[in-house]
């Protein structure tokens, strides 16, 4: 079977220097890559790897190396049936030994020669592998990025949770825009605690205490976000969310995100990490595909990849006009599909004055909530789940 890589690094010549190694390889590729080695790879991994079972993972060891052979550990616990191969420039016994208790199968020596790593590919194909994975038993994390100001990444958020609650699965909601904190005011819920509490009491979180924490929606989801005070920054850092988020996906069945705008925070870059899928968020305005086209380089720049982003045009209008782009040529300009265009609809604006998702009242909405629970369906996978039972 073709080779499938998963490559954790924080070094982009060393994963450079993994997918070039690939090239003279028939069918070989890197599924996906990883830019941080930290305590929550695993969830990341375990996403990945429902849409790669064969995957096999190389974790670069040579950064912070105790951190990372804690991570590799996590990895292994999580998928036992995984091969990994780890990569460090020392190859000593007492290196190889705690590579291998951490659940690696395999090493690399760095700088990595060309030679050594076909052996190690060899080495891979032939041994026998079972799928690491089937269904992942972690939440999936839904991101939403607003590639330009009123894209409406928080409107699509916030009904996205709403849905998902609304088909009984138990779905949290966190805004992670600092400056905005619209989801809230959305939902028009009057939050008590906000992300410090999250943050000052991680050690002892448990889901009767998150609870505690949060608003539940009258929908049924929870939402969490910063403080109303615009002023206040609260003191919730980025190990801080990464430590939240896994609590997230091991309790919960769903997580939305509402990213904001600000890709270059470092909370926000960690929950776009944490991610099984990116949304995109922009308008037909020629301006707004500009902007997309800038995050979408960036997001590559930082590991991302192309099937990670998902493109959403919200307030899609069919009819053509010289002041907006037709889907065509948003795809071409961004160099890959829009996944959905979800329809304008003075019922949007409508129920954001109001305070509630527009899911909430599915007659008023009307074409808009078939649309965006048609979205809904083809974002978690509902569609392809139902054709496979029946089939």
């Amino acid at each position: 079977m073709p080779i499938s890589l998963l490559v954790a690094s924080p070094d982009e010549r060393f994963r450079e220097t993994i997918r070039e190694s690939l090239v003279n390889i028939d069918g070989a590729k890197v599924v996906s890559e990883y830019p941080e080695v930290s305590s929550s790879l695993y969830i990341r991994v375990l996403q990945d790897l429902e849409r790669h079972p064969d995957a096999a993972l190389i974790v670069d060891l040579a950064g912070e190396t105790e951190a990372a052979l804690k991570a590799l550990e996590k990895v292994s616990q999580a998928a036992p049936d995984l091969y990994v191969i780890a990569s460090n420039y020392h190859a000593d016994g007492e290196t190889v030994i705690a590579s291998v208790r951490g659940g690696c199968r395999d090493f690399l020596v760095q700088p990595v020669k060309r030679l050594e790593f076909r052996e190690a590919m060899t080495r891979l194909e032939r041994t026998p592998r079972r799928a690491a994975a089937g269904v992942s038993r972690l939440a999936r994390v839904y991101t939403f990025l607003g590639a330009n100001g009123g894209a409406g990444a928080t409107t699509l958020a916030v009904n996205f949770a709403g849905v998902l609650a609304q088909r009984k699965k138990q779905t949290v909601l966190v805004d992670l825009d600092f400056t905005a904190n619209d989801c809230a005011m959305q939902t028009g819920g009057t939050p008590q605690h906000n992300l410090q509490d999250i943050g000052d009491n991680l050690p002892r979180m448990d889901p009767a205490l998150f609870e505690g924490l949060a608003i539940r929606d009258p929908l049924g989801f929870f939402l969490i976000g910063p403080p109303e005070e615009i002023e206040h920054r609260v003191h919730f850092t980025e190990p801080m969310f990464r430590e939240f988020a896994s609590f997230l996906v091991e309790k919960y069945e769903a997580v939305v995100i509402d990213a904001g705008r600000w890709i270059g925070d470092e909370i926000v870059l960690a929950a776009l990490q944490s991610s099984s899928a990116i949304f995109l968020v922009t308008t037909q305005q020629f301006a707004a595909i500009r902007n997309a086209q800038r995050y979408i380089g960036a997001l590559m720049r930082l590991g991302f990849t192309q099937d990670q982003i998902k493109i959403v045009v919200n307030g899609y209008q069919k009819k053509a006009s010289t002041s907006l782009a037709t889907l065509e040529q948003i795809r071409q300009t961004l160099n890959q599909p829009v996944f959905y265009g979800i329809p304008a609809s003075p019922a949007a604006l409508a129920a954001v004055n109001r305070g509630r998702p527009f899911v909430a009242d599915r007659a008023a909405a009307g074409d808009l909530d078939r649309a965006f629970r048609a979205f809904v369906d083809k974002a978690t996978g509902a569609k392809q789940a139902v054709a496979a039972k029946s089939a």
